[in-house]
């Protein structure tokens, strides 16, 4: 199975890598780059032979069974439709577009095409942990699940990276929270109904002149009454700390609520602590593993992912609501 990626960036990298020596039945048989020196990377360090500086071009002259589409998030919907409309299958990482009207297109598109597979990177539903806490509620271990809290937390050294692509981006809510999105649908099994968001730039300004955050939190209340609290912040420390709790009638499920390295706690002269991951995909690269070798034996066995471009639309509809809420200081009903 021939794959081709677009993007070699700080994640583009690491599905590279994956893709090249550890995803099974795959070849990484071409990527695409508009910075050289990612291409020189992928020709010396992955052995990849063939390298192009546009998509189009790579689309057109190699022969590929899939994408994988790691590229700046307005580039995900454009290039997902392309590769689709040529007869590929699509790995796109999130958000799937960074407006609905975009997602309705690629959702669309995606149903004109039902013998290929459209897999959206929601990693976080390959994690282990989360996915034995999803399996543990689907077995009713914690009764009927009512309540979740959930969080995406960023080292501070990041957040001056961050600030240039907030434009881009769509903001922290899009950038940040679009996991927390899918994962609290998922958990509960209901629709999003409203949400209130608060937040500020509290340590750096520059987000705030972009009318962006560093820090914020929304309440969000479901179809069926089921609630969440979402947080995000760019400005941690200590790691990266992202975690879940879900409260049912008949007890809890913590995720990750210690952003630990390993179970290796350290004494010293400072007390007792445990060392902390330190970006997102040390945290979750299981999670990334999973996903790409999900992707191809989706591919291989005939069968669909285990979200849809539904999934996708639905976390790009409730992070702008997120995001006008957080803007017009109020709550905001989604149709």
């Amino acid at each position: 199975m021939k794959i081709g990626i677009a993007g070699l960036g700080r994640l583009g990298s690491r599905h590279a890598q994956n893709l090249r020596y550890r995803v099974v039945g795959v070849e990484l048989a071409a990527v695409c780059s508009i910075v050289p020196e990612e291409l020189a990377w992928a020709r010396e360090v992955l052995g990849v032979t063939k390298t192009y500086d546009s998509y189009d071009e790579m689309l057109n002259k190699a022969d590929l069974d899939a994408v994988f589409l790691v590229t700046s998030s307005f580039e995900h919907a454009d290039q997902a439709i392309k590769a689709l409309e040529k007869g590929l299958h699509v790995f796109t990482e999130k958000p799937m577009g960074v407006n609905p009207e975009e997602c309705k297109r690629v959702e669309d598109v995606v149903s004109q095409h039902a013998e290929q597979v459209f897999f959206i990177g929601f990693v976080r539903r390959f994690d282990p942990s989360i996915v034995y806490a999803k399996k543990l509620i689907d077995d009713g271990a914690i009764g009927e699940p009512f309540l979740v809290r959930t969080q995406t937390v960023d080292m501070d050294e990041y957040a001056d990276f961050q600030v240039e692509f907030v434009p881009t981006s769509g903001g922290i809510f899009l950038d940040f929270n679009v996991h927390d999105i899918d994962l609290t649908r998922w958990l509960l099994g209901s629709e999003i109904r409203a949400v209130y968001s608060r937040g500020g730039s509290y340590v750096h300004k520059a987000f705030g002149e972009l009318n962006d955050a560093d820090n914020t939190v929304v309440l969000a209340t479901f179809d069926d009454g089921k609630m969440a609290v979402i947080s995000a912040s760019r400005t941690a420390f200590h790691g990266h700390d992202t975690h879940t709790e879900i409260t049912g009638s008949k007890g809890i499920l913590k995720v990750g609520i210690t952003p630990a390295k390993n179970r290796v706690e350290l004494l010293d002269s400072y007390g007792v602590r445990q060392e902390c991951v330190r970006d997102f995909y040390e945290r979750f690269q299981e999670g990334f593993l999973n996903e790409a070798q999900d992707f191809a034996d989706c591919i291989r066995e005939g069968r669909k992912p285990i979200m849809t471009a539904l999934d996708g639309r639905k976390a790009t509809e409730v992070g702008f609501a997120m995001t006008d809420s957080f803007k017009q200081k109020r709550e905001v009903v989604l149709s």
